[in-house]
């Protein structure tokens, strides 16, 4: 009975629909008046049916688990708070700009270094070695160590893990002409971790050598690069599994695969640098002890380096031990650094000189010892003092006459927090070259830095 007065009434409204669009004077106007009277009372008696039916399911709907809340009843106010927060994420997702709609935090720092070199800086911005001749002394200010990165947190992963990952990128690439600086990738990564293993893949410095000095006046460059420290940002893949002894006591095991970037020594004959292979996989290793909290704490980490280099239908031997540390014995004081020693570091951000080729043709790797060692002050919240000093000397026997012995470099830097985010810093840094022919050649770099990080 209900469903056919209910067909009624459809059909009704159907056939009435063409007659409203005609004007208000036509003949047939009277008749749809009619129509809709009669439309009205049936719509009455249809309600009347509708609430006789509700009363008669009255008690069957008190015996069930969930009631069903009458018509018109306003929702509760459990019920308003879970559509507001169902909203609330829905609308903190809508805001995220990825594909994917997963959490994506933009990072990084804008860096206004006003700089000037000695007359043996050759015309780099902030040269890595004192030059053998002399040229103009250089002055000037750049943006080029601008800092832009991502970071990201992905989804979860099999066995309770994690997928993150960050990207940082600079303008260091092209040269130091303001029209011509280049955006390039300076470090990324893809993380996957779970409670005791994290496997990484991506561009970032050696695994035997993670840390580096502090400073505002040479970030496109690694500091102290060429001067102890292995710096060279390049593809890897790394695995590394912790173990903990306790709450303050543990190990990290890290390995992985890293490509090294292979270079061409100025000294060896030009007529046989197509015959370098520039990219080799390394094989490395590190072992990381540590012990305490983050106000007091002790660090030592032993790790290898091995490759090989191809060069004139040749192999090199690319063969290095490690050890790097930090020791930190309260908020106010911290003594890190690292040292290597072994054979053909230029792969790896050493001096441009990892072998020799001979005049007989013959090539031989070069022995090299590095290290590098910074004391870091914090005598107030604002205020940071940090001296660092770094040095790599290859083997005299190994080289070719216009060489380099020896490269020294030290440094001092205050950095004052204007803000929780904004750094000014003055750095005063020397570099102490010695050329097996031609001897030590000095040259001295003075930088004032203003940063903003977001």
């Amino acid at each position: 009975m209900l469903i056919r007065k209910l067909a009624i009434v459809l059909a009704c409204f159907i056939a009435s629909a063409p007659l409203r669009a005609q004007q208000a004077n036509s003949p047939a106007i009277q008749s749809v008046i009619d129509r809709l009277d009669r439309l009205e009372k049936l719509n009455q008696e249809l309600l009347t049916e509708i609430q006789e039916l509700r009363r008669q399911l009255a008690p069957a709907q008190q015996t069930a688990a969930t009631p069903l809340p009458p018509e018109n009843t306003p929702p509760t106010p459990s019920e308003r708070l879970d559509v507001q927060e169902s909203r609330t994420d829905e609308l903190a997702q809508s805001k995220v700009g990825t594909f994917n709609r997963l959490p994506v935090w933009l990072t990084g720092m804008v860096l206004f270094n006003a700089f000037e070199n000695g007359r043996l800086g050759g015309a780099a911005e902030y040269p890595l070695t004192a030059q053998l001749t002399n040229s103009p002394a250089a002055s000037g200010a750049t943006l080029r160590q601008t800092i832009v990165g991502l970071r990201f947190d992905g989804p979860d992963l099999p066995g309770g893990g994690k997928a993150s990952g960050t990207a940082n990128f600079d303008f260091w690439g092209g040269t130091a002409a303001a029209s011509n600086n280049l955006f390039r990738i300076r470090t990324a990564r893809i993380d996957l971790a779970w409670k005791n293993t994290t496997i990484s893949a991506g561009q970032d410095k050696p695994i035997v050598s993670p840390r580096e000095p502090t400073s505002l006046a040479q970030v496109g460059l690694a500091p102290l690069a060429g001067a102890g420290n292995l710096w060279s940002w390049q593809p890897q893949v790394r695995i590394e599994q912790r173990f903990t002894f306790g709450d303050q006591t543990g190990v990290k095991a890290q390995a992985g695969v890293y490509e090294t970037a292979e270079v061409y020594p100025a000294s060896a004959p030009s007529a046989l640098s197509g015959t370098l292979e520039h990219q080799r996989p390394a094989y490395e290793g590190r072992l990381l002890f540590y012990q305490g909290t983050e106000k007091r704490r002790f660090e030592i980490a032993p790790g290898f380096h091995e490759s090989v280099s191809h060069v004139a239908g040749q192999s090199v031997t690319s063969r290095l031990g490690t050890l790097d540390w930090l020791v930190r014995p309260s908020n106010l004081v911290e003594f890190s650094g690292a040292l290597f020693t072994g054979t053909d570091d230029s792969g790896l951000g050493g001096l441009r000189q990892g072998f020799t080729i001979l005049q007989s043709g013959s090539v031989i790797p070069v022995h090299a010892t590095g290290a590098w060692g910074q004391l870091s002050l914090f005598p107030a919240a604002r205020v940071s003092l940090h001296i660092y000093g770094g040095e790599e000397a290859d083997r005299a026997s190994d080289l070719t006459s216009n060489s380099v012995r020896t490269n020294l470099v030290y440094a001092g830097n205050i950095v004052y927090k204007l803000s929780s985010n904004v750094l000014t810093a003055i750095e005063v840094s020397q570099a102490r070259t010695d050329y097996i022919s031609s001897g030590l050649r000095l040259n001295n770099h003075y930088d004032l830095a203003l940063a903003y990080l977001f």
